[in-house]
């Protein structure tokens, strides 16, 4: 076993752990693999391993990755910011969107999506924090959103992400969580259908299990600190 998967495999038990502690079955916890800034033999070798679901945040970055891969069958998740001229990028070539937090680019991967393709799965984004260095709806407005988003014909709106301000403490981390968890909860009481919450990295998953993720995106834990070429 090579010290990658072997870190993977010990990401993997610990969602299964928080999860079973939390009166939850591991299953419902999906692992997205955040390999930004890592090459692509570092994804064939997760890849390998086990691991079918990775983020990217950089669009061509990701789409390198993808096509060198492309016999892999992987998931591409892309989680970055979201810039207009590269929405056809993403709708061409990308599996998931957490990181929707304008109708104009919902908007366009509907637009954009080829219709040889299923429909693009979506989050809506949402700030949770109030942090002007991070992207994301404010929750007062993510139900409009939301709904609109759930309208288009091209996406499926699968639920919501968030990437909290950091915190150490367990129960502070729970927090920013716990209110996207009820803002879902909200939507799903209002009609929509979704079944995803995106939250969680490295060093707050447990926290975010507790309250009900179901995508979790690690990237450290797995890969390490940042690769620099």
């Amino acid at each position: 076993m090579t010290l990658l998967s072997a870190k993977l495999q010990a990401v993997l038990a610990r969602i299964a752990s928080a999860a079973r502690q939390y009166g939850r079955d591991p299953a419902e916890v999906r692992l997205v693999a955040v390999s930004k800034t890592w090459p692509a033999a570092c994804v064939r070798e997760a890849a390998l391993a086990g691991q079918t679901a990775f983020g990217e945040s950089f669009v061509q970055e990701g789409l390198d990755k993808a096509s060198e891969l492309h016999a892999l069958g992987l998931d591409w998740h892309f989680i970055g910011s979201v810039q207009s001229n590269k929405t056809r990028l993403l709708a061409e070539n990308f599996d998931w969107v957490h990181s929707v937090d304008r109708l104009r680019i919902a908007e366009r991967l509907s637009e954009q999506r080829p219709a040889s393709l299923p429909p693009l799965s979506v989050c809506v984004q949402v700030n949770v924090s109030g942090e002007a260095s991070k992207g994301g709806v404010c929750p007062a407005a993510a139900s409009a959103l939301a709904q609109a988003v759930a309208l288009l014909p091209n996406l499926r709106l699968r639920g919501l992400m968030t990437v909290p301000a950091r915190s150490d403490g367990f129960l502070e981390q729970r927090r920013p969580f716990r209110l996207l968890r009820q803002l879902s909860e909200q939507l799903q009481a209002g009609g929509l259908a979704l079944d995803t919450l995106s939250m969680g990295m490295s060093h707050d998953l447990e926290a975010a299990i507790a309250e009900g993720a179901t995508l979790v995106r690690v990237g450290t834990a797995i890969f390490g600190e940042r690769h620099k070429a």
